[in-house]
């Protein structure tokens, strides 16, 4: 036995010498991120230091941080409200069963049409079912609108004497269903490249120990797009809390008011409308720290359970 002390691999540089390290080896890379990199810093960076705004009081002759230091007043004043229960409740209603459906139905829909064996078949309902994620917010509530009318509606003539747009009751699942309905076909276009990259041997092979087409989903298809769905989603639960606010506030009635009062309309009437500043910018604040905790669990839990993760 050799008394030799075996070779140690020399240890990969980290921090601010692996980046000028990279940047040296790829310069020409990183002078074509650079204009994103600008617009990434300019619109996403630089608007943070606004958020200091969330704890002092706003005097528009002393700028954001001239005013007087508040602490976490803001913050208490939201979660004492009186509008607080009701906001969250309606925020996790509405995002969890959009994100919960939204995420299962493209899965779904790019398997289904990974099985169509006729190519001018497969590219016809791809263009079919993609084509709504193009009409605009303003557009789709319209739509919403007139087939739900009671008098004239296509929905709506069997469905009472009332619109449903009218019923809190009914918010939440018009609200996801119509979003899953338009955007179902255009999410599942990254499913659709990723059944693309499995080797055809495999349904052959499959084909020829007996399988049928709920086994080649099983076996071959849904192992394959599993780290595209951990990806994706993860990175949805970074956006659990922010519901899209175009919709929901072009949605909103006196009727239906109680379930469609969300953070995100709600900050934009005591903003915007309101004119409390520093109210709406902790609020805000809070929404954002929410999603981030979201993430980081989702990342850890995915990390823990495939090892598929983004950091």
């Amino acid at each position: 036995m050799s008394g030799s002390i075996p070779a140690v691999a020399p240890a990969k540089p980290r921090g601010l010498k692996a980046t000028l390290r990279s940047v040296s080896r790829y310069w020409q890379l990183w002078l074509l991120s650079i204009p994103a990199l600008f617009f990434v810093g300019l619109f996403a960076y630089v608007p943070m230091w606004g958020i200091q705004l969330a704890f002092r009081r706003f005097e528009p002759s002393k700028g954001i941080t001239g005013g007087r230091w508040m602490g976490l007043h803001y913050f208490r004043q939201f979660f004492s409200s009186p509008m607080f229960a009701d906001i969250m409740k309606n925020t996790f209603t509405i995002s969890l069963s959009t994100l919960v459906m939204g995420f299962i139905s493209p899965i779904v829909l790019a398997l289904l049409i990974n099985q169509l064996g006729s190519s001018r078949v497969k590219g016809f309902v791809q263009t079919i079912t993609y084509m709504p994620h193009f009409i605009s917010t303003v557009v789709i509530v319209a739509m919403i609108s007139i087939f739900l009318n009671p008098g004239t509606g296509l929905l709506g003539r069997f469905l009472g004497d009332t619109s449903l747009l009218g019923n809190p009751a009914w918010f939440a699942p018009i609200y996801w269903i119509t979003e899953v309905w338009q955007h179902t076909g255009w999410n599942c276009i990254i499913y659709l490249a990723a059944l693309s990259s499995v080797n055809t041997a495999l349904y052959e092979a499959a084909k020829i120990d007996g399988a049928g087409r709920l086994q080649l989903i099983r076996y071959v298809d849904v192992p394959t797009i599993l780290p595209t769905c951990g990806i994706l989603l993860i990175m949805n639960m970074g956006s659990v809390l922010s519901v899209g606010f175009e919709k929901v506030y072009l949605m909103q009635n006196a009727l239906n008011a109680g379930a469609s009062e969300v953070i995100s309309t709600y900050t934009y009437k005591i903003g915007i409308l309101g004119s409390q500043f520093e109210y709406s910018t902790a609020i805000g604040l809070f929404n954002t720290l929410i999603n981030f905790v979201f993430l980081v669990l989702a990342n850890f839990i995915s990390k823990r359970i495939s090892n598929t993760s983004i950091f």
